[in-house]
């Protein structure tokens, strides 16, 4: 069974520490063959952008006064992918899992969160879908000057258990993507499951049903 552990609105900055913690805790504890639960942590994110380790500074488009005068924290990190958004109306998820506890490598470990948040979509009528070369979840990729990012993915993984996770849009202020090139890319849009249903979700509602599909996918 994932442990489910809802943080609240945290600062990025305090949560990558704690999650640290707990990332770290469970690499020893492979080597103390002592195991300890995998966890999935729930939380929302004052407004910040996040560089991963392979990022282009050049993705992010607007000077570091803009930033201070928006109230946008700015913080190069240590998962994969480029920039990314994370703000209020967001789900941000970490899972801190043990891949050989559930038999899978890191390819089908993304496989199934992206697996995960298609069938959360689709329960509010919306058809997420996966675009080939480009992690995380899309809508109408077959219309390429359509095609919107609505979740972003972004790992760590060190012995087969991984830290950081993915950004869910529910109720996200999207105007803050236009400072950025997000994941790097400029030909893409972004959107929220606010803007595809028309209606603002609540979001203790998304976090639970989220958490459910999470344990169908890995099968627990």
């Amino acid at each position: 069974m994932v442990k489910l552990a809802d943080w609240g609105y945290i600062e990025y900055a305090e949560a990558w520490k704690k999650q640290k913690e707990l990332f770290d805790a469970r690499v020893q504890a492979k080597s103390d063959t002592n195991e300890l639960p995998d966890i999935v942590v729930f939380c929302e994110h004052p407004h910040v952008f996040t560089l991963g380790k392979s990022g282009a500074q050049e993705n992010l488009l607007v000077s570091n006064q803009v930033l201070a005068d928006r109230g946008v924290s700015f913080f190069k990190t240590d998962r994969g992918g480029d920039i990314t958004y994370h703000g209020p109306g967001q789900i941000v998820a970490y899972p801190i899992f043990d891949l050989e506890h559930f038999n899978i490598g890191l390819r089908q470990y993304i496989y199934n969160l992206e697996e995960a948040i298609i069938l959360f979509l689709s329960d509010f009528g919306v058809k997420g879908q996966r675009l080939k070369g480009a992690t995380g979840v899309w809508l109408d990729i077959s219309e390429p000057k359509k095609t919107r990012k609505i979740c972003a993915i972004g790992i760590r993984c060190s012995r087969f258990v991984t830290m950081h996770g993915f950004a869910l849009n529910i109720n996200a202020d999207l105007s803050y993507y236009s400072f950025i090139n997000p994941c790097g890319f400029t030909d893409k849009g972004v959107s929220s499951l606010e803007m595809e249903t028309g209606k603002k979700q609540d979001m203790d509602y998304c976090r639970q049903l989220l958490y459910q599909k999470m344990l169908q996918v890995f099968a627990l």
